[in-house]
């Protein structure tokens, strides 16, 4: 005797919430921690903000935080 082969149907769901699209647009997120630093128009070089012997890379960031501070780079 034959086997007969069971058959499947799929139900396909057609439900609106299964296809859920976005339409935002994306817009430009601030600063981390809400400072924001401008440097243009700054003429000063590298070497005159943090000078001319090698540092290392946390003496850098002083630097970098003392100057914006001592001329108002931040808007904060």
């Amino acid at each position: 005797m034959a086997a007969k082969k069971k058959t499947t149907t799929k139900k396909k769901t057609t439900s609106s919430s299964s296809k859920k699209t976005k339409s935002t647009t994306k817009t430009k997120k601030p600063a981390f921690g809400g400072y924001a630093i401008n440097f243009v128009g700054r003429k000063e070089t590298v070497e005159q903000v943090f000078g001319k012997k090698p540092i290392a890379p946390s003496e850098m960031t002083k630097k970098i935080w003392a100057f914006v501070k001592s001329n108002s780079l931040s808007n904060r």
